[in-house]
């Protein structure tokens, strides 16, 4: 089994769109698994249409909570905590109308945790003299495994404001290497996040190939060279696909000259087509969409991978 990895330095590049090309090309000759490992903005399924077969919590780190019938509002928690995390739950209206103050025995605790600011820390869990506070294990998103007519998709969404978004990349990862060697699949895919970040070193272990997917913008190059980094640190192979070559053929001629002088082999200039777009909203990959030229040069991407 081989894993290919598709990256770019930002997000933007067409990435995902070259990653759905693929799994089309891919599928009609070998048996593969895909991974979207863009578990902050995953967007792969919305090409590939899947049909879900399983979800799963992902629990990563602890939050605070208060036991409001052991609190004595004695306000610890909230002097100790760095991140303003534990609030007042009363409101200055009602004392300014002449409502009494909550009594500091009452039962009714006049403090909560703001469970997006907390960071976890247990400040407050261990400087609590009733031991009102218990740390509770924090649901930060959830992970999948689909069906689609090119092979199965593990792919996963972080709730909002959470971190360890390389944990869960790992996770996705994991359970797609374990269905691939089960079903002795052919290619592991894996649609990875854009940037340099955790989230991308975590998407990039273990591949044997990473298509780099650049685009030419003035930031093009930089941000090759910033992924081309990260990929060389780790010791991945890297290749280059420029998307949309044709719409500044100055700076697709740089990017060409610096990977020509970095011994990197350039297998795709992609020129711009709004059939792209159209196939997308489709729910389709272009190559699977129509035939032209957006579709024929990722064949030619396709057929420099394949011996790779």
């Amino acid at each position: 089994m081989r894993q290919l990895v598709i990256l770019s330095g930002k997000g933007g590049t067409g990435k995902t769109t070259v990653a759905a090309a693929l799994a089309h090309l891919a599928s009609q000759e070998m048996s593969i698994v895909l991974a979207d490992a863009d578990v902050d903005a995953a967007n792969l399924e919305l090409v590939l249409s899947p049909t879900k077969v399983e979800a799963h919590d992902f629990t990563s780190g602890q939050v605070a909570v208060i036991d409001a019938d052991l609190c004595t509002a004695c306000g610890i928690c909230a002097e100790v905590c760095r991140f303003e995390a534990v609030v007042e739950q009363r409101g200055r209206g009602a004392e300014e109308q002449g409502s009494p103050p909550l009594h500091p025995c009452t039962s009714a605790s006049p403090f909560k945790i703001d469970r997006i600011a907390c960071e976890g820390c247990a400040s407050c869990f261990y400087q609590c003299p009733v031991q009102a506070i218990r740390m509770e294990e924090l649901t930060a998103g959830r992970w999948f495994r689909s069906d689609t007519r090119f092979g199965p998709l593990f792919h996963a969404h972080l709730f909002a404001g959470q971190e360890n978004s390389g944990k869960l990349v790992t996770l996705v990862k994991q359970q797609a290497w374990r269905q691939a060697r089960e079903t002795e699949a052919d290619l592991l895919l894996v649609d990875g996040p854009p940037g340099i970040g955790c989230p991308v070193i975590a998407a990039s272990a273990g591949a044997d190939l990473a298509l780099l997917v650049v685009e030419p913008t003035v930031s093009g190059l930089h941000d090759l060279e910033r992924i081309l980094g990260t990929t060389n640190h780790f010791g991945v192979p890297a290749l280059v696909c420029i998307n949309k070559a044709d719409l500044n053929r100055a700076r697709t001629d740089d990017i060409a000259a610096f990977c020509a002088a970095q011994g990197i082999e350039l297998v795709g200039r992609v020129p711009f087509d709004q059939v792209v777009t159209e196939a997308m909203v489709q729910g389709q990959p272009v190559t699977a969409y129509r035939d032209g030229a957006v579709t024929e040069e990722l064949r030619r991407v396709w057929a420099k991978l394949r011996v790779r």
